[in-house]
């Protein structure tokens, strides 16, 4: 490999971004893609190899086309997804070691410091501010998952609307049916549409039948992983 695509793929690692790796099974040729730009010899490579290996940004693993009678390798190479918990709570402490175990990067973000902080939450990244303020710091991208449980509208709404404009693979928000429909009724009244409301599981959690704060951390993680490889 060369020098340069080598370099792309240690930059993006260190960025923590996806790369694609795309190589000519017959031709032997190579090229990276990255969200910034492209790196090698691009000018005779088929346009439809580009445009498979950009949308391979959004997804892992590796798949074999053909376009102008070659035969390609496009192979996503990427680090840990993230899981950006909002609220401090019980559950959040139960997911939490669950997330880490299946190979998750952990954000937890909630004002209440008395709540949030490295006595309940060891060895875990947190941020104190506010969602409206936190989120507007954070790459929202189709590696990440959105997971909202405070319970508390000034805290769960805002995280809310960033995720949904965003491209988040998963926004998951905890409460009742009924809490739930008011709370969709009140993004509806900000302007969020049908489709993207469709986007937030509420209540959160694969219906499992559990009502422990353990068994709703073992609905949570089992969605995401659902919505993820989906």
């Amino acid at each position: 490999m060369k020098r340069e695509l080598l370099g792309a793929l240690v930059a993006a690692r260190q960025r923590n971004e996806p790369a694609v790796l795309v190589r000519g099974l017959t031709s032997g040729m190579q090229i990276v893609v990255t969200r910034q730009a492209l790196y090698g010899e691009t000018g005779d490579v088929d346009p439809t190899i580009v445009d498979a290996a950009r949308a391979a940004l959004e997804s892992d693993g590796a798949r074999a086309i053909d376009a102008g009678g070659e035969r390609y390798l496009v192979q996503t190479l990427a680090g840990k997804p993230r899981m950006i918990i909002v609220g401090a709570v019980h559950i959040a402490q139960l997911l939490i070691p669950m997330v880490v175990h299946v190979g998750y990067d952990i954000l937890l973000i909630d004002p209440r410091t008395a709540f949030a902080n490295p006595e309940r939450f060891p060895n875990i990244d947190i941020d104190t501010r506010w969602p409206v303020e936190a989120m507007t710091d954070l790459e929202l991208d189709a590696r990440t998952a959105i997971v909202v449980l405070s319970h508390d509208p000034k805290i769960d709404e805002p995280a809310l609307q960033a995720a949904m404009d965003s491209n988040v693979f998963y926004i998951g928000v905890l409460g009742s049916k009924a809490n739930h429909a008011k709370r969709l009724g009140r993004l509806k009244a900000n302007g969020y549409s049908k489709e993207q409301l469709s986007r937030v599981h509420g209540p959160i959690g694969l219906p499992l039948g559990g009502r422990s704060p353990v068994e709703i951390a073992v609905a949570i993680l089992a969605e995401v992983i659902q919505s993820r490889n989906q």
